[in-house]
């Protein structure tokens, strides 16, 4: 996944909302959302090469999201993979806040990443969420109401598809909630790149900074896979909803799951 967008307790009747697109390469195999065969609570993308996942929810009202942090580290090839993290926040019972020191203090174990986790409370109607980046120096930082959103760099790093992107879905959502998700859907598939003064400097070519620039990618090789939707009420009611696109950025599938948390 390489952005998304998140509100959080920012309306009363819908604790939480998250959009996201993951970015990847076409090649990369990969499983649509779905309950998962051997954790049939849990409701996600599976990346079939690694293993592991980008962003999933379960009826146990947890939910874990991640991105890669782009720099131009080598890797050493001794890393684990990233993709495991929100994997085993999904399947283990560990407290979000619990879980996610642990992963800070074996952060140095990945390449760079940033990730969230949250845990449902039935009984207050709201999220505790976590964010966490091995590429920050700071440590886990508890999530207060508010709207966040998070691509390839730190939380909130105002690179221009990310402002882009928050400010579309933030003014979305003050005039329309429940969100539509086919509307929703078409916020996240923007194709409007960065102007060259404003792309940020991660170590990439020029051409490849204007290519990643988009809230949406279109490229042969890589682009946006999928889009995914999540939405919970203040009762725990909610769907997961996805929609997969082929290398030309068409829609080809889509799919919702209803989950009570």
């Amino acid at each position: 996944m390489c952005i998304a967008y998140l509100a959080l307790a920012t309306d009363p009747q819908w604790p939480l909302f998250i959009a996201a697109n993951r970015d990847e390469f076409h090649q990369r195999p990969t499983r649509a959302a779905a309950p998962w065969p051997d954790y049939p609570h849990v409701i996600g993308g599976l990346d079939l090469q690694a293993g592991g996942t980008w962003f999933a929810v379960s009826t146990q009202g947890r939910f874990a999201l991640l991105t890669n942090f782009r720099d131009m580290f080598p890797a050493t090839g001794l890393e684990k993979s990233r993709g495991e993290l929100p994997k085993q926040f999904l399947i283990q019972t560990l407290s979000a806040q619990d879980y996610i020191q642990q992963v800070a203090e074996q952060g140095h174990l990945y390449q760079g990443f940033n990730l969230i986790v949250g845990q449902w409370h039935a009984q207050k109607a709201e999220f505790e969420c976590y964010y966490y980046s091995n590429r920050n120096d700071t440590q886990p930082q508890a999530l207060a109401p508010g709207h966040y959103v998070l691509s390839n760099h730190l939380l909130n790093t105002p690179w221009p598809k990310s402002q882009r992107l928050c400010e579309r879905l933030q003014h979305y959502l003050s005039a329309q909630t429940p969100a539509s998700i086919s509307e929703v859907y078409a916020i996240l598939r923007d194709e409007q790149k960065a102007e060259d003064h404003l792309l940020p400097q991660t170590g990439l070519s020029l051409e490849r900074e204007r290519l990643l620039s988009s809230p949406f990618i279109i490229s042969p090789d890589y682009g946006t896979r999928s889009s995914t939707v999540w939405q919970v009420s203040q009762s725990g009611h909610s769907f997961f909803h996805e929609c997969s696109y082929n290398p030309q950025g068409k829609e080809t599938e889509r799919h919702s799951w209803p989950l009570l948390l």
